[in-house]
Order: structure tokens, then sequence, then C-alpha cells
């Protein structure tokens, strides 16, 4: 159980609630004792008065204060059982929640080349159905432990007390159905974890598989896509089986053990009984006693099953939990960013392909200054912005933001001070207007419109039914491609930023749309420091300065009238698409 050692400062932490809780589930199981023994008594004042040892009368008010006695305890036990399940079980909800939230936040602290390396399918199952079984076992396996216990140190102790030898032959079957449980007990451990393994793998297949519907019907690929889904179910099918098998032991295993029990009370009971060693009511005593352990001896195998499953699930909850952020702050202090921004010879390597993105990329822009930067596909210049938001760490070389090293600055500062619009625009399940407001969480609705007129898609959106009030499918797929750029470059401008990173994000828009979002963007620019991608002259020729890039290096670099005037892969480029908008 080392890996649910993690789970321990959760119970420190309510523990108060957790004593109270335990401390109720024993005075319960305690209740439930009353009753055999006072079935037993009512069974001798029959006995008695059968006998003529006792009168009608006195049977009467025998029975009437065992058969009130046995009411009143069952009462309470019962009530004292609803207040167990609302410590104990409202504890491990809590725990649930705590867990996920750390389990969320962790996933938000790591960097993202750890989500290049995970799928998120895998992410979710660990999140949901992994916890789930953790929640099992701080919840319902601690509340049926403690009655397990409470009920076997009470109730054998008094049976003990009752009729010694008689109780040892009635719990002689127990260390057997120990033996057993611990053996089915590493069986169910094992069969766990691959059972989870297969889960996440379902999961990770089934969300992949709903996220690109349309990439699977575009290619008419459903008959594929159902027989590989059929493959991966029936294997987890087949997992989940085995670990069935391995689980429906534990019943047949209890029942037999059980029943051999009570054999033994009434053998061993009846000759005590005919000896005059005990009571006739002593031996139906036992029989329920015994019959009462059957439950919490059941448990001990569920909680067996409950505990190895919960092991195994907070084993791979604890593979991501136990893992470091790559990017993290190396200061404390907060400071002002005004957006100059430098690279000195600085290279990087993906630490997941290890394809080298940069080699030794020198550039400057000041605050009010845009810098355009432009290449073939694959040339490094995404890999420079997703640097410039520390979303990555440089390796060599010196990445300085306003004359001080990148890392000396407060993440939060850094990242705040970012408007950034990646290539692939993601957008939320959310109104138009909440995915907007993601920039800037206290915007108005005017101050929302304002960023979309600037984007250029106040009138796209106004179109609409719902207005910005328009609920977006999954991946904002309710948009067009060129819609769901402009939203995002809405999302970026309502910040305010100090940095403006916009990675290619007008592929998707005409010229004369493209033309429309770059003037409205030369109004808000001013005192911006603007870094533009793309692999449209017509996007960067007015920027301040020009890069191009070719395999991680910069071969060209100044304004538009420069390089058009020199020979090389701008001049060729916008002579190219001189020609194609002609044509068009």
């Amino acid at each position: 159980m080392n890996a649910l050692r993690y789970v321990n400062k959760f119970f420190y932490k309510y523990s108060g609630r957790l004593i109270v809780g335990l401390f109720i589930t024993a005075i319960a199981t305690v209740f439930r004792i009353v009753v055999p023994a006072k079935i037993g008594d009512s069974v001798d004042s029959i006995k008695a008065f059968i006998t003529g040892a006792v009168s009608y009368a006195e049977l009467t008010e025998l029975l009437a204060w065992d058969i009130g006695m046995i009411i009143g305890t069952a009462l309470l036990s019962g009530f004292f059982t609803f207040l167990m399940r609302q410590t104990i079980i409202v504890v491990s909800r809590n725990i649930e929640y705590d867990l996920k939230n750390e389990i969320f936040a962790q996933y938000e602290r790591l960097s993202l080349s750890f989500y290049k390396r995970n799928r998120t399918g895998d992410l979710m199952s660990r999140i949901s159905e992994d916890v789930g079984k953790v929640r099992m076992y701080a919840g319902p396996a601690l509340m049926y432990s403690t009655t397990t216990v409470t009920l076997f140190i009470v109730a054998i102790s008094y049976m003990f007390y009752t009729a010694p030898e008689l109780t040892l032959y009635a719990v002689a079957p127990l260390p057997l159905l120990s033996i057993g449980i611990y053996k089915l007990s590493i069986a169910i451990h094992k069969r766990s974890t691959v059972v989870q393994k297969y889960l996440s793998e379902l999961t990770t297949f089934t969300q992949e598989r709903f996220s690109g519907v349309s990439v699977i019907k575009a290619y008419s690929l459903e008959d594929r896509t159902q027989n590989e889904f059929e493959v991966l179910a029936n294997t987890m099918k087949e997992k989940n089986i085995d670990l069935t098998k391995v689980q429906a032991l534990f019943s047949p295993l209890m029942i037999l053990l059980i029943g051999l029990s009570n054999v033994l009370v009434i053998y061993i009971g009846g000759k005590q009984y005919i000896e005059g060693l005990i009571d006739f009511g002593t031996i139906v005593e036992f029989l329920i006693y015994v019959n009462m352990l059957t439950w919490p001896v059941a448990m001990v195998g569920w909680v067996s099953s409950m505990v190895q499953q919960a092991e195994a699930s907070q084993k791979r909850i604890n593979e991501f939990l136990n893992q470091k952020p790559e990017i993290v702050n190396h200061s404390d202090q907060h400071r002002p960013i005004e957006g100059r921004i430098v690279f000195d010879k600085v290279s990087f390597t993906y630490p997941d392909t290890g394809i080298k993105a940069l080699d030794e990329v020198s550039f400057s822009v000041a605050p009010g200054e845009t810098l355009a930067i432009i290449g073939h596909t694959g040339s490094g210049k995404s890999t420079v912005l997703e640097l410039i938001a520390r979303l990555y760490d440089i390796e060599n070389g010196l990445y300085l933001l306003d004359d001080c090293p990148a890392r000396e600055h407060h993440l939060d500062d850094l990242r705040g001070a970012i408007g950034y619009v990646p290539q692939d625009a993601f957008l939320f399940s959310e109104s138009i207007a909440d995915n907007i407001r993601f920039g800037a969480k206290e915007a108005t609705i005017h101050e929302i419109q304002e960023a979309a007129k600037t984007a250029y898609v106040h009138h796209n959106i106004e179109g609409f039914d719902k207005g910005y009030e328009t609920i977006l499918g999954e991946r904002g797929i309710t948009l067009s491609g060129g819609q769901k750029q402009r939203v995002s470059i809405a999302r970026a401008l309502i910040k305010s930023p100090k940095i403006l990173l916009l990675d290619d994000c007008l592929s998707a828009v005409d010229t004369e749309t493209e033309e429309a979002i770059l003037s409205n963007l030369a109004g808000v620019k001013d005192q911006k420091t603007a870094i533009i991608v793309s692999h449209r002259v017509s996007t960067v020729k007015n920027a301040t300065k020009i890069l191009v890039m070719d395999q991680g290096r910069i071969i060209q670099q100044g304004a538009h009238n420069e390089l058009i005037k020199t020979p090389g892969y701008y001049k060729a480029l916008y002579e190219k698409q001189l020609i194609e908008k002609e044509l068009s």
C-alpha cells in the first residue's frame, strides 16, 4: 500500500470528522450485538414456560422486555448507522474533491511537452475513474473495515465469555478464510492494474475518435473505426472478466466456511446442551452471531478488493503527481513589463522529438515595433513565439525581456503581459462572449464587442440568432476556420497585452478580411510589441522588421522595401504571391 500513503494527508485533514465517524460506527455495531443475545434469552424464556419453570404472566413480561430491547437497539443501531454514513462517506467525497483538484492543478502546472507525451483520454481516466477507486478506499472500505473489526471484537468476546469451547469451534474456519483472501487479493491487484490500463486506452480511443469524427466521415472510415473499437472493447471485456472470475471466488468461499461454522455450532452446541453445559438459547445466539459475521467476512473480501484496486489507481495517479513541471518560477518578485525583447544566439531542440528548431537565432524588438517572421514550414517560426511565452525554456543563448533574463520575471507577470493567438485556434464549448472574455475575466459586453470589431468578426457574430450568447460546439466547431481565428484574435486583444504574438492566425481568411484586420490592428499596436508569424507577404509587409527563417536560422532580415530588392527567398515569395493575386 505504498502508493496509498499519499492519501494519508487527507485523512489528517479530516481526522476530526473521521474519529467521530469511527466512534459512531463502533456504537452502531455494539447495538447490533444486543439483538442475538435477547433472542437467545427469549428462546430460553419460552423453554422455561414449556417446562413449567415460569408462568404465562412471567413469560409475557420477559418477552415484552426482550422484544422492547430488540426493537429499541435495532432503531438505535439504524440511527447511528445513518450518522456513520453521513460522516465517513461525506469525508470520502471531500477527499475525492480535494484529490481531483490537486490532479487538475498539477495538470495545469505541467509543461507543454507533458501533453505531447501523454494522451488526453489517459489524463481524463486518471482524474475520473482512478480517483473514484481511491474514494472507495477512503470511504466505504474504511467504514466497513471499522464495522468488521468492531463486530468481530465485540461478538467474539461475548461468545467466548458465554461458551469458550463452542466459540473456538465456531471461529475455526476463519483463518482459512483469511489465507484465501490474501491469495485472492494478490491476483485482484494484478488484474485491477491491467483493467485500469485498458480502460485508459479505451477512453483515449473514444475521445480521439469523437474529436476527429469529421475526418472519419470524410474518409468513410466508420466501419474500420467500429472494428478497431470492438477489438479494444472486447479486450477490455476479457480483462474485466478475468478480474471478475477472481472476485467471484469470494462469495463461494465465504458461504462454504460460514456453513462449516454453522454445522460446527449445531453439532458441538448440541452435544454441550445435552451434557447440560450450555442453554438451548445459547445455540440460537451462536447461530445468529455466526450468520451475523457473514456480512463482515464478505466485507473483508470486498474491502480487500477495493484496497487493491485503489492501490493500482493511486499508483497511476502518483505517476503524474510526482512529475515536476519543466517551466517554473525562478523569482517571486513582481515587476511591470514593457515588452522589449532580445534574442541573442538562442538555440532550442524539442525534448520530445529531438528536432533542432532554432540554431543561434538573434534579433531584438522594442515596444511599439512590429517584428514579422516568415519562412518555410518547419523553419522555427512558431518556436520563437513559444519561447517568448516561456512555453519552453531555451537551451543555449540569451532571452532578455526588458533587459532582464526572461527566467527572472515572475511567470504570471510574463504570460499576463502576452496576448497569444496560436496557429491552431482553440475555442471552448461556451458562448462566444465567454470565449472572448477568457482573455479578461471582468470584461464588459461593450469591451467584448470592441475587441470583436477590431478582429473584424463582430458583424459575423451579430448575424447569429443568439449573437454573442451563441454556444459553440466542441473546439468551436460551430464557427468556420476564419471565424475561429478572428474570435481568438479578439480574445488576445481584450486583455490589452504589452506583447502581441500572432502565429499565422490569418491563414483562413481572405485577402480583403486580412487587410481589414491588419488595418484595425495598426490602430491598437501603439506601445505594444507585436510579433507576427505568417506565410503571406501581404501580412508582414508593414512590419518594422522582417525575419526570413530556414531550418532554424535567420537567412534574411530587414524591412519589406529592402527585402524585395534583394535576391533571395523573400523576393521570390513576394513575386510568386503577386502573380497569384493578379491571376485570381
